[in-house]
């Protein structure tokens, strides 16, 4: 059956691990396995692309929100309990995702203050978390933050999740989410400050703005001649709902971004799901993200030339409870595997915790 498959490729070769094929002809990895990085009775912990995750070698801080489980009478996609508290939470791992310790954010209140003008980019413990219109900053990789400081650009109404790339120890590109002109959400921009936060005199809208539905949630990668793409999770309404992941590239520093290709077409129900790209040491970019529909699944794509065309898809994980999972974030171990973070749940109706798949990503020859 594979092989029957691999012959509509004829121009791409592929050595999977150990793998077979869903229904939908996506090929499922076998090998991937999977750990619970924080599960509590009657919880919901929830949305690591929400709240962002960082990289230190072999040292991996995961950010994702945490309340109660709904009582069985609530309906709905996300059964978490409106009437009880929330916490920001982070999970941290010193051994690339195979053991974690989970602790509160402690992320300051209070009134936003001005972005600070002294702060090194590049310094080792650097670590910014962007949330709506507010950001907070570590320099001991998330051990004490401080903040909240406004976000660039806070007058578009800002609904930002957490990605950046750092350029130098002054030079700072946030990728952000703005209201539409009809005030909902959202249209996709870059900022970038080549002063340490004191001027941000750099903007780009990402794509043009949805006539329906909407362009949110960047992830974005630097490639090594300078080039940024972004990945973002998008959704038409006209004419009827249509959920995909949608992918730009600037050529010129950020200043201007071109479509490049849809690296997945069709995303499932419930308003699809965002993207997390990142690229391998190999070169190849890879894009994990939820499907949704049934059978509940957790995702990937590759691209072996730069994002111009991107491969079948890979299934990590399949057979959630309901269709409340997702919002990935990934990263690549320093031994090549890529750990997968997203909140998931075995049972309809049962707790929603923090998972992690570690999964070798199969091997793409041209």
């Amino acid at each position: 059956m594979i092989q029957r498959w691999l012959g509509i490729a004829l121009l791409t070769a592929i050595v999977f691990p150990i793998v077979s094929l869903a229904e939908d002809q996506a090929v499922v990895i076998n090998d991937a396995r999977h750990l619970k990085v924080f599960y509590e009775k009657n919880r919901f912990a929830g949305w690591p692309a929400n709240n962002g995750i960082w990289q230190w070698g072999s040292e991996i801080l995961a950010g994702f929100s945490l309340g109660y489980l709904a009582p069985p009478e609530k309906r709905g996609l996300h059964q978490i309990d409106p009437a009880r508290p929330r916490s920001n939470m982070l999970a941290r791992s010193l051994d690339g995702g195979e053991t974690w310790l989970v602790f509160e954010a402690g992320y300051p209140d209070g009134e936003l203050h001005k972005f600070p003008t002294d702060v090194a980019f590049d310094a080792p413990g650097f670590a910014l978390n962007a949330r709506g219109d507010k950001a907070f900053i570590s320099l001991d990789k998330g051990r004490t933050w401080k903040g909240p400081f406004r976000l660039p650009f806070a007058d578009l109404n800002l609904r930002a999740r957490t990605d950046y790339q750092v350029l130098g120890p002054k030079d700072l590109m946030l990728f952000l989410t703005a209201q539409k002109t009809n005030n909902r959400e959202g249209r996709p921009f870059c900022a970038r400050t080549r002063t340490g936060g004191k001027y941000w005199n750099q903007f780009a809208w990402i794509g043009k703005q949805p006539t329906s539905g909407y362009s949110i949630m960047p992830s974005s990668v630097r490639m090594p001649d300078g080039d940024f793409l972004v990945a973002l999770r998008r959704r038409d309404n006209d004419p009827a709902q249509h959920n995909f992941i949608e992918l730009f590239r600037s050529r010129d520093g950020g200043l201007n971004f071109q479509w490049l290709a849809n690296p997945v077409k069709e995303n499932g129900l419930h308003s699809g799901n965002p993207p997390s790209m990142v690229r391998l040491a190999d070169g190849r970019l890879c894009i994990t993200y939820a499907n949704r529909n049934e059978p509940h699944t957790i995702r990937a794509v590759f691209s072996s030339d730069d994002g111009g065309t991107w491969g079948p898809e890979f299934i990590l994980r399949s057979g959630a409870g309901e269709p409340d999972i997702g919002y990935t974030r990934t990263v690549q171990r320093p031994d090549g595997k890529l750990v997968t973070i997203y909140y998931w749940l075995d049972e309809p109706r049962s707790e929603r915790y923090i998972a992690a798949t570690i999964w070798p990503a199969p091997k793409i020859y041209e």
